[in-house]
């Protein structure tokens, strides 16, 4: 029982884990406001441009069930807001990324210029020796 609780709290460490949790919890916040964005600011105005509809209330009465559409395309809209935002939100990050390894790729290439430049005149003095 002690291993099994020791390779548990091994793997709960580990980064990814801890790094998928802040994820999480950021992620749920994140569709918090983009959900307010959509149901306080977007589909009112969609809402003003149809004639004053109220998007969200849309719905179809089929005998005793009732059909909400509209809060389905809500949910829509609500879904390619947050998928574009993370795409743009990743798509900045991996641009940083690549910027950070080009640099460190630079610093490499300039060592490595430095040795062979330093290589270079070893032989020569070597070789008129």
């Amino acid at each position: 029982m002690k291993g099994l609780f020791k390779e548990f709290k091994e793997f709960a460490m580990q980064g990814n884990v801890l790094d998928l949790a802040v994820g999480v919890v950021l992620g749920a916040a994140f569709g918090a406001i983009v959900k307010s964005l959509v149901d306080d600011i977007i589909m009112p105005l969609v809402g003003i441009l149809l004639g004053g509809v109220n998007i969200s209330q849309l719905s179809v009465k089929v005998g005793s069930a009732v059909l909400k559409y509209g809060s389905f395309l809500q949910a829509i809209i609500n879904f390619i807001i947050i998928a574009f935002s993370i795409f743009i939100f990743v798509k900045a990050i991996n641009t940083a990324a690549n910027k950070f390894r080009r640099k460190e790729e630079e610093q490499i290439e300039e060592a490595v210029d430095e040795h062979l430049i330093l290589l270079t005149e070893i032989r020569d003095l070597l070789a008129n020796k």
